[in-house]
């Protein structure tokens, strides 16, 4: 099957040398979604609604700031969503009022301060409760993160398309290292939705001996790179143990922060 836009990056992925392809696409379209808030797309009015309602979470938003691309862009963002949500904030807070007094147990000199401790605790105000409700809320929310989840859920789609349509790429998938846990376990609950009968049966058969053969290997690494430690192997040849606990890591957990 000819590659296409959107088989393109499936294809590299999986031809990459890497212990998780679906990590990979996520690791490679999350850097291509950070690059792209962090340049001209910041002062496009579209995009600024968009990062003005859901800003970034803290790890995009650490992302952005260490590309020190466009730093200007990124002010004036930050300006705008502040402000955005200053004016979110005051509307959930409602009537809250505000008493910056240091006193906790009251501006009566006379009264006991252990009166004050031993007092029944009042209920959060309406407003403060609304407050926390939109900052839980909030929290979950992040121009990136969506952008890329959405994505992700498309090339899952795309992998499973491939899979059952092209001889080539059933073949190129037995010959990766395998994916990481969580991927795993995403691929065969996929799997039941996406294939029928036998389709399903061999596939989730070959992502499960991928996952044993390639996580037995990488304990292997890691367990030789334990004993590189003692003296009597100072001399011998570390093999493919030098980064064996980032690989390690990203195939038990999905984090391929560990393995920049």
């Amino acid at each position: 099957m000819a590659d296409t836009i959107y088989t393109i990056p499936v294809s590299e992925a999986f031809e990459a040398d890497c212990e998780c392809p679906v990590c990979e696409l996520r690791r490679r379209f999350e850097n291509e979604t950070v690059d792209y808030f962090a340049g001209p797309s910041l002062m496009e009015p579209d995009t600024r609604i968009v990062t003005n309602d859901t800003g970034f979470c803290s790890r995009h938003f650490g992302q952005l700031y260490a590309s020190q691309a466009k730093k200007l862009g990124l002010g004036l963002m930050l300006d705008t969503y502040m402000q955005e949500q200053i004016s979110r904030i005051k509307k959930y807070a409602g009537g809250v009022k505000v008493d910056l007094s240091d006193d906790i147990g009251g501006s009566d000199d006379k009264e006991p301060v252990k009166k004050g401790l031993f007092r029944k605790k009042a209920a959060a105000p309406s407003g403060s409760r609304n407050l926390a409700k939109y900052l839980r809320k909030h929290e979950l929310e992040c121009a990136v993160c969506k952008k890329l989840d959405y994505t992700m859920e498309r090339y899952i789609d795309i992998i499973f398309h491939m899979y059952k349509s092209d001889a080539d790429f059933r073949e190129k998938l037995r010959n990766t290292k395998g994916f990481c846990l969580p991927h795993t376990a995403l691929l065969i609950e996929t799997a039941e939705k996406k294939l029928s009968g036998r389709a399903a049966e061999e596939f989730c058969d070959t992502v499960s001996a991928l996952l044993i053969k390639n996580l037995e290997r990488i304990e292997g690494e890691v367990d030789w790179f334990t004993k590189k430690f003692d003296y009597r192997n100072v001399d011998k040849d570390w093999g493919n143990s030098r980064d064996a606990l980032p690989r390690g890591i990203q195939k038990m957990t999905g984090n391929i922060d560990v393995t920049k």
